[in-house]
């Protein structure tokens, strides 16, 4: 499986945490190698975005409903909206390279790691999920603790994203640092983006509008607790 990581080339931080992605993914036995993808540039991300018919679509402050999926739609910290964009866009460029590819691929930020080596490729394409997150939820997204039993308390190796809110939350992975996702899903994922807008990652890709949004409740791989690159 072809795995590409989300890298900010000039940051500092994010080079640190690509260096240690890369070695636990080659401690781990994985020598298929792991791509770095180059993060958005901020002054292009706008530019881009609109190029390709993208417009952001999600409150910068308080709260709002959407209409069409009758989500609530709650505003994220964020300093400079340039950066939620381009996180938003970078992961947009590999679903696309997953539909041109037409094979499964895995989708790395740089401040993750892995913890254990991934099962075969084979193991994730006969499970019925389009995308399936394979992060540990500690420490990792709101109410970890509550996703993290709940998945722990089902037996299934494949399991449907933990219910932890009211059902117009949107709700999706344990943030959107370590995913496989299907040439299906990255389609749907490029869907939604134009149906919906822009918003972030781990709001859209929500179980309320990707049915077939899964995890395992094997924990492949944990955050590395570095300072944002999105949020300050």
């Amino acid at each position: 499986m072809k795995a590409f990581a989300i890298v900010v080339p000039d940051n500092k931080i994010s080079m640190a945490g690509f260096n240690e992605l890369k070695e636990s993914y080659e401690r781990y036995g994985h020598d298929d190698g792991l791509e770095m993808h180059e993060a958005i540039s901020l002054d292009k991300v706008e530019l881009i975005a609109g190029g390709n018919g993208l417009t952001w679509n999600y409150p910068w402050e308080g709260k709002e409903s959407d209409i069409k999926s009758g989500l609530i739609k709650s505003a994220y910290s964020t300093a400079d909206k340039r950066k939620r964009i381009s996180c938003f866009m970078s992961h947009w460029y590999l679903w696309q390279k997953c539909v041109k590819l037409d094979e499964t691929i895995l989708i790395l930020e740089h401040d993750s790691r892995l913890v254990k080596r991934l099962p075969a490729n084979s193991t994730f394409e006969k499970a019925n999920y389009d995308i399936i997150g394979i992060n540990d939820p500690s420490m990792a997204t709101r109410k970890s603790k509550i996703y993290h039993d709940k998945i722990l308390n089902r037996i299934d190796f494949f399991q449907p994203v933990p219910r932890i809110d009211e059902f117009n939350i949107p709700q999706g992975l344990a943030g959107n640092s370590a995913y496989v996702i299907k040439p299906v899903g990255a389609k749907h994922m490029l869907e939604l983006s134009q149906e919906y807008g822009m918003w972030p990652n781990d709001a859209l890709m929500c179980y309320q509008l990707v049915p077939k949004l899964g995890v395992t409740r094997n924990f492949y791989t944990r955050i590395q607790g570095l300072r944002s690159t999105t949020t300050l």
